[in-house]
Formats: C-alpha cells, structure tokens, sequence
C-alpha cells in the first residue's frame, strides 16, 4: 500500500506518480521524464491535481528499472496511499504579485522532512501565498495560507478611494475623506496595500495560518484554523506536531475531517498555543 505504484483499471498495468514538491522541476528533469515514460509507459504522461506527474500504463515486472531511472533523474517515485503525499504550492512571492509568503520554499522544506511518512490516514499537505487559496488550503489534511495585516499611516490618506475599489470583502469605506478599515471583515490578502498609489499602507505582521481538517472529495469539508505564526521555521514545528498527533491518535479507514472532534482537534489546538507562546500567534 506504499508509495506512488498505482494499479491500473486493467491490472496488468500500473500507473506510477512521480515525486515533485511544489510542482517544480527543470527543463533537464522534464526531458528525463520524457524519456522515461516512452522506454517504460506508453509514450505520454499524466499531470496530477496535486501538481505532480503520472506514467501511466507501466508494467509491474519494469517497475524496479523505471524506479532507479528516476531515482537517476532526480524525481524518485511518489506518494499515493496513507502517506504524506505530494507537498502543493503556489508561485508565491517569486511569481504572483498577490502572494504574501515564499511558498515553494517552504513546501520543499516540508516535503524534505515529511514526504512519505505513513500515517493512519492520507495526509495532504497545500501551500498557499495569500487568502485567495489557489491550492485549496482549507481543503487539505493539513493547509497553511500567508497573510497580512494592512497597517494605514495616520494623517496621510488622501481619500482617494482606489484601496475601496480593489478590496474584495467590501472592508474598506472613505469617510470623512479617508479609508476606514472594518476588521471583521478584512482576510488579510494584503491587496490593498499594493493598490494604494501613494504608498500610503504598509505591511504589518506577515504571518502565516494553519489550517487542519479540510476535505475534498464527494463530500468537501473546510478545515480548521489550528494557529498563526510569523515565520517558517515555527510552520516547519507545528507542522510536524500535527503529523505527530494524527499518528498517534488517528484510526485508519476514516478521513481526518471525520475523526476531529474524536481526537480532540480542540485540546490539541489550546497545547500548540499554549507551546508556541508568541503575540503573533493568536487566532
């Protein structure tokens, strides 16, 4: 039940799901893929939901020779069954002029200390820049979101309304001829700030939230919030608590949506704010 050997509906054939954290690979790396799925599979791939890609239709009795041929290739065989899978991310702060976190980093860090643990459960692990979750955090075993908090510099807005235009949640209103703020309603994406053309809201607080519990599947299920933290280095630790908990208190055959309040999601939640004693971890 271990790893990413996938029996096909025709079970002479396996499909075989790749190692790839973050989505990324090199242009070196896609060209040895190439070649080995035309001398193992069938002469194509399959790029997967969780940013990885497939061989499909391998035969069992080549699966030891395609192994080390991508092992060679730097894209070992993956992850499938109840096991840490495929770390996911978005392009983060290299790429997406929305994203508040350096996501890919932090998803190979992840991936380097975690990929492949068995567990009692699948556990799916996404990456997300900002609150407009292009990996589906809130859907995922474990999911982790950068935000941050719009600091405005009193004495100088000048009312022009452009930060009311880009927010989303409609948390932001001119009165008096200036921008007020509703924090009720405010996600934290940061958009305004990058919005105002006077450079007048700043970023205060970049932290990133961790969300536990999500789900998608015939029956999606939001997740969690579980903590929020300011750096990468207390993601990597809290991370690894959660991994900790679901192996030892988690049944199989369940989804970890299902079996939250059974492993007491909420005592769990008042230990980790209890360890990582920070301001910047409140909810």
């Amino acid at each position: 039940m271990k790893g990413g050997v996938i029996t096909e509906r025709d079970a002479q054939y396996c499909t075989v799901r790749i190692r790839l954290p973050a989505g990324i690979f090199s242009v070196e790396q896609m060209r040895g893929i190439a070649t080995i799925a035309k001398r193992y599979g069938k002469g194509f791939v399959h790029c997967t939901a969780r940013q990885t890609v497939e061989i499909p239709h391998v035969e069992p009795k080549r699966l030891r020779a395609l192994a080390k041929a991508l092992m060679k290739n730097g894209t070992p065989i993956g992850s499938e069954r109840d096991e840490i899978v495929n770390v996911i991310a978005c392009p983060g702060t290299e790429r997406c002029k929305f994203a508040n976190i350096d996501t890919a980093s932090l998803a190979k860090k992840i991936d380097q200390k975690l990929f492949g643990k068995v567990m009692p459960v699948k556990m799916r692990i996404a990456v997300s820049g900002c609150p407009n979750g292009c990996t589906s955090p809130q859907l995922n075993e474990i999911g982790i979101m950068g935000r941050v908090n719009p600091l405005r510099i009193k004495g100088q807005c000048t009312g022009c309304g452009t930060c009311v235009e880009y927010c989303k949640e409609n948390a932001i209103i001119i009165r008096n001829g200036l921008s007020e703020l509703n924090e009720d309603k405010c996600v934290q994406c940061g958009v305004c700030i990058q919005s105002c053309p006077f450079d007048l809201l700043k970023a205060e607080n970049r932290h990133f939230l961790i969300i536990v519990g999500g789900r998608r599947g015939r029956h999606p299920h939001i997740g969690r919030e579980l903590i929020k933290v300011p750096d990468e280095e207390t993601v990597i630790k809290v991370v690894e608590k959660i991994v900790d908990w679901v192996y030892r208190r988690a049944w199989s055959g369940r989804m970890l949506s299902d079996q939250m309040n059974d492993i007491q999601f909420e005592t769990f939640r008042d230990d980790i704010k209890k360890e990582i004693s920070t301001p910047a971890v409140q909810i």
